[in-house]
């Protein structure tokens, strides 16, 4: 469960609950000196009791809720939390860079990816869409939303290790996210399926806190499945070019944690088993949202009536 807002900037709203608080305290200051022009203190304390003069603190506790209610509903609060909601969207994206032919998982990392996400396709409920998506130093989107089950399942089984050079997960999140925006309303979740290392976007400045960003702007689950061993860079084919494969979970972490999503360790393959049934899991649970912002509006108006009403009855002490 957490908080989001859709304008942000009006956050910096907060910064002046201080003066408010200041300018109350100044206000009293200027009652106690009016009060000293009155000569018949007695009198005074038999008509508006022993603190003739008060410091009003409910008062200030209600204007700074009302205050931080009007900025909080400005701002667009959102609350969101997990829930089970059917029938939600999914998009499989799956790395296919040459890195995912190591073969630290036998037969090969993306022969275990592939076998992983159709286990996944199929726990998932009958109304569920999913769409499929491969990436390399090009993001290819191998199938669109649908709830044919069966042809996610052929589009997975079809895809193969690409010539392309690099690794762009940015622009496969990007990607992913756009597919799943065909159908706004619904819960969005992207299941990556990579090694976690990103090579070709780190040519564009800060362009995986980009993607994350355009996944929470979206609303995007990110849920990770790590494929690759911890251990030392793993060489892969054509095994005469001397290349190695890393294998990078602070990403997946990093993308993970951004967007409420998981992250399914894989160091060795029984670990991968034991982890990927919390996701099977938890697959129909995505993140709801509620908007708070119009009866924060409400609540703010009414507790200012409130307010209005103290300072000319109860708390009006000294005018």
């Amino acid at each position: 469960m957490y908080l989001t807002f859709e304008n942000p900037a009006y956050l910096w709203y907060l910064a002046s609950l201080p003066l408010l608080v200041m300018t109350h305290f100044l206000s009293l200051r200027g009652a106690k000196r009016r009060a000293m022009q009155f000569a018949n203190f007695q009198t005074l304390k038999r008509v508006a009791g022993r603190r003739f003069v008060t410091k009003n603190m409910t008062v200030l506790l209600m204007r700074i809720a009302i205050l931080v209610m009007l900025i909080f509903s400005a701002a667009g609060i959102q609350l969101w939390h997990q829930a089970e909601r059917l029938p939600s969207n999914y998009v499989i994206a799956i790395d296919i860079s040459s890195s995912m032919a190591a073969k630290d998982f036998e037969p090969s990392r993306l022969e275990v990816a592939k076998d992983y996400a159709t286990r996944f396709v199929d726990t998932l409920h009958a109304e569920a869409k999913v769409g499929v998506v491969t990436f390399s130093g090009v993001t290819i989107i191998k199938q669109v939303l649908t709830d044919d089950k069966n042809a996610v399942k052929i589009a997975i089984d079809s895809i193969e290790i690409t010539k392309a050079g690099g690794t762009d997960i940015p622009g496969a999140l990007i990607t992913s996210t756009n597919l799943l925006l065909a159908d706004p309303d619904l819960g969005k979740t992207i299941v990556l399926f990579t090694d976690g290392t990103s090579t070709l976007g780190n040519f564009i400045d800060n362009s995986m806190v980009r993607a994350v960003s355009y996944a929470q702007e979206h609303k995007v689950v990110i849920d990770c499945v790590g494929i690759g061993s911890e251990s030392a860079p793993i060489g892969y084919l054509p095994e005469y070019y001397n290349i190695t494969a890393t294998y990078d979970p602070e990403n997946l972490y990093m993308l993970s944690n951004a967007t409420g999503g998981v992250v399914i360790p894989a160091s060795d393959e029984d670990t991968l088993e034991e982890s990927f049934e919390g996701l099977l899991e938890s697959a129909d649970e995505v993140f709801v949202s509620k908007r708070l912002d119009l009866g924060l509006l409400v609540v703010g108006i009414l507790l200012l009536f409130i307010e209005w009403g103290l300072i000319n009855s109860r708390y009006r002490r000294i005018t």
